[in-house]
């Protein structure tokens, strides 16, 4: 009998040995795996088709550091903090630098807002301080709390285009709530003349900009935008990869990668039409 009992918890010992090992051993399979934060629905920038331009550099990432790339899609960037503190993924390929959730690698491009007109209508207008914005019969539409939304509040064209705000976003308030709004939405109505002028930050502009059937001028905006207390709101972004608070190491890694393969990210970028700035 006691015979018995030991060779079964010999059996059990050899059992809970085998899952321990495997709980260690996952860790560093996942390390191994470049592990993407990517908005499933997000075009131009990413999709689960892999679409995106952020797609086409994660690829380059990937297979410079020789890892197999994996992709967490996100539906909602107000749970991304949460499931990257859960270890879902460990890398934003496109974020501000300032971005309080990660720690943030050198920037690796530098772009701005642009203003989007259709070239028959000439509507010659590069600065928030061109009085064309401040007529109440010139509509423009810009994206929900963006900085074009501060700028029509700081201009007193807020509550002309609160009709426009309700209707791109399906008549749902923002307020502790993601609402997705197609960044090609707004340049399809200045196409059919629905809006006079758009204004968009120009990687999520240029692909749509480019493919409309009617001309339409992309101009970028000047960087001199303030609010009424003379506080600036900037018009021109760097760009950095954001990385997981857990994975710090990867900081490192990923600069070199800018640095080695930054020509072949930025030849991703002009092929989707992005205005570029030098880096600041």
């Amino acid at each position: 009998m006691f015979r018995e009992v030991k060779k079964y918890r010999q059996l059990w010992l050899a059992a809970g040995l085998t899952m321990l090992l495997n709980l260690f051993a996952w860790p560093a399979m996942a390390a191994n795996t470049l592990n993407i934060c990517a908005g499933k629905s997000e075009l131009p920038f990413s999709n689960d088709k892999k679409e995106g331009f952020e797609n086409k550099i994660a690829a380059v990432v990937g297979k410079a550091l020789n890892m197999p790339v994996n992709y967490f899609w996100w539906s909602n960037p107000l749970t991304l903090q949460k499931d990257m503190e859960e270890g879902k993924c460990a890398v934003l390929i496109g974020t501000d630098p300032n971005d309080p959730r990660v720690l943030a690698t050198k920037p690796y491009y530098r772009s701005a807002y642009v203003f989007i007109t259709r070239k028959d209508r000439e509507i010659d207008v590069t600065s928030w301080d061109h009085p064309y914005l401040k007529e109440k019969n010139f509509r423009i539409g810009v994206m929900p709390d963006s900085p074009g939304k501060n700028m029509l509040l700081q201009i007193n064209r807020f509550d002309d285009m609160f009709d426009y705000f309700t209707e791109i976003q399906n008549f749902q308030s923002t307020r502790n709530r993601y609402i997705h709004v197609e960044p090609s939405r707004l340049v399809n109505d200045v196409e059919n003349m629905h809006l006079h002028m758009a204004m968009l930050w120009a990687p999520e502009a240029a692909r749509y900009v480019r493919a409309s059937a009617v001309p339409l001028n992309m101009v970028m905006v000047e960087d001199n935008a303030k609010k009424t207390n003379g506080e600036k709101i900037p018009m021109h972004y760097n760009v950095v990869m954001g990385v997981s608070k857990q994975h710090p190491e990867l900081v490192d890694a990923l600069n070199g990668v800018i640095d080695a393969h930054g020509a072949e990210i930025t030849a991703i970028l002009k092929d989707e039409g992005v205005p570029l700035l030098s880096l600041q």
